[in-house]
């Protein structure tokens, strides 16, 4: 979860945030280049049902993306919705 205080806007903390990961995941994979794309689309969540299904949305992007086969295949996913297989709880 991310909580924005009075230091940065959505916009910073995104930059920040993810610079700092493309960094890290270069440096480990001994790759060079981008990691994310420059934009990243940012939606407010007003019920539960709405945060399950982009869950489930996000965690499934390494599938999509054809970095796994399933969601516990990807190592770093995680989300209390679905099960390793991918299938929601």
């Amino acid at each position: 979860m991310l909580v924005l205080g009075d230091t940065h806007s959505l916009p910073r903390t995104m930059n920040l945030a993810k610079g700092i990961s493309s960094r890290r995941f270069n440096q480990a994979t001994g790759r060079n280049g981008p990691v994310w794309a420059a934009a990243f689309h940012d939606h407010a969540l007003r019920r539960d049902e709405d945060l399950r299904e982009v869950a489930r949305y996000i965690v499934s992007n390494p599938i999509r993306a054809g970095l796994a086969m399933t969601c516990g295949d990807y190592p770093y996913w995680d989300a209390v919705w679905l099960d390793r297989d991918g299938a929601p709880l």
